[in-house]
C-alpha cells in the first residue's frame, strides 16, 4: 500500500512496514502504526508477514525496513533483507514477557525498539549493538474524549482487560470495598473470581473489545483503573530469564488520552511520562485505590483537573505520531 499523499512535513523516505499479521487484537496497533507512518514519510508499504516481502524490497528498494512485533516473521526473511543492503528495524510490543523469543530474533536487526527499558541491557548482552527504549502510544484516532451514547453511561469505575492472576488477586480485595460503587468489568477470564457469581452482572465475561468501543467506555466512566500484567506469570509468560517489567503498557496512554481519570498501579517508570495526583493518580493497594476512588468521586473539581492534565500531557508527549518520528530519527542514525 503506497500512500499518494504527501504531507509537507514528511521525511523523504520510503519505509516498508510489515505488520504483525497476528490479527485481532494486534490489528488495531498495525492501523494505528500504519497510518500513523503514512504521515511521516513520502512513501509508505504496508505488507504482512506472509507477503513476497523481499520480492517487494528487491523491486522497490525502501529506505528502511520496520517490523512490528516479528514473532510471526521468519528471521530468514529479514537476513534476506539485510543482504540486500536495506536498513532493518524491530519493534517489540509485547517485551518483556515473551523475550525466551525475542532473544533471537534481536540480533538479526540492525535497530531493536522496545517498550520495556529493562529490555535495553538484555538485548544489548546478546549482541544487539543499536537497542532503544521506545514505549507504545496512543493513536488519537481512537482514543481521544467524546460524548459516549446515553446507553453505555454507567457511572463511577471501569476495568477493560484480560483476568491474569495479579488482576484477580487485587480485584478479590477491590470488589467488596466498591461494591456500592457503579462498576463495569470486561474481558476473559474473569468467571475465575471466587464470588463471580456476586458480580457478575457487572461483568461482561469473555469480551474483547475493539478501540473504538474501548474508548466508549473509558468515556462513559468518571474513574478508568489500569493495572499491568505481572513479569513473573508463568501460566502466560514467555520469561524464561524473569526479567522485571517497569515500563508503562499502552493501556496507559489510551486512558489518559480519553480526558477520564487514569487510576494505576506505580510501575517505576510511570512518573517519566505522568506526574502522579497531577496529571494521573496511582495507588498501592486494593484499600489505597478504594480510599482514592471514595475521594475523587466526592472531589469532581480536582478529578477533572487532574484528568484534563493528563489528557493535555498525553497529546503533547505520548502519540503515536511522537513516537515514531522519534523511531525513525534513531533509524536512520549512521550504522557504523
Amino acid at each position: 500500500m503506497q500512500r499518494s499523499i504527501v504531507p509537507f512535513y514528511a521525511r523523504d523516505l520510503h519505509v516498508l512496514f510489515i505488520t504483525s499479521g497476528k490479527g485481532f487484537p494486534y490489528s488495531p496497533l498495525d492501523n494505528a502504526v500504519g497510518q500513523t507512518l503514512g504521515q511521516l514519510v513520502t512513501r509508505l508499504t504496508v505488507l504482512t508477514p506472509k507477503d513476497d516481502i523481499v520480492g517487494v524490497a528487491a523491486r522497490d528498494r525502501p529506505t528502511l525496513a520496520l517490523v512490528l512485533d516479528g514473532l510471526d516473521f521468519p528471521v530468514s526473511k529479514i537476513d534476506a533483507l539485510r543482504e540486500l543492503g536495506i536498513r532493518t528495524a524491530i519493534w517489540f510490543t509485547d517485551d518483556p514477557y515473551y523475550t525466551e523469543v525475542t532473544a533471537e530474533l534481536a540480533p538479526h536487526y540492525d535497530f531493536v525498539f522496545t517498550l520495556e527499558r529493562n529490555c535495553v541491557p538484555f538485548y544489548q548482552e546478546r549482541g544487539c549493538p543499536r537497542v532503544h527504549y521506545m514505549p507504545l502510544g496512543v493513536h488519537t484516532a481512537d482514543f481521544r474524549p467524546a460524548n459516549p451514547p446515553h446507553a453505555i453511561r454507567r457511572g463511577d469505575i471501569c476495568f477493560i482487560g484480560s483476568a491474569y492472576w495479579n488482576r484477580i488477586r487485587l480485584f478479590e480485595e477491590l470488589l467488596p470495598r466498591i461494591a456500592r460503587r457503579s462498576f463495569k468489568l470486561s474481558g476473559l477470564w474473569w468467571d475465575r473470581l471466587s464470588d463471580y457469581a456476586r458480580w457478575q452482572d457487572r461483568i461482561d465475561l469473555g469480551k474483547w473489545m475493539g478501540p473504538v468501543e474501548t474508548a466508549e467506555q473509558y468515556n462513559a466512566h468518571k474513574i478508568v483503573i489500569n493495572v499491568h500484567r505481572a513479569h513473573d506469570d508463568s501460566t502466560f509468560n514467555r520469561n524464561l530469564y524473569n526479567i522485571p517489567a517497569a515500563s508503562p503498557n499502552p493501556r496507559t496512554f489510551e486512558i489518559a488520552a480519553c480526558g477520564t481519570l487514569l487510576m494505576s498501579d506505580n510501575r517505576e517508570d510511570l512518573a517519566q511520562f505522568y506526574t502522579p495526583g497531577v496529571e494521573i493518580v496511582t495507588y498501592d493497594s486494593a484499600q489505597d485505590m478504594a480510599d482514592k476512588m471514595d475521594y475523587y468521586l466526592a472531589h469532581e473539581d480536582e478529578r477533572r483537573q487532574i484528568a484534563l492534565r493528563g489528557l493535555h500531557r498525553t497529546l503533547r508527549d505520548h502519540t503515536y505520531t511522537s513516537r515514531l518520528s522519534q523511531l525513525l530519527d534513531l533509524a536512520m542514525m549512521p550504522l557504523a
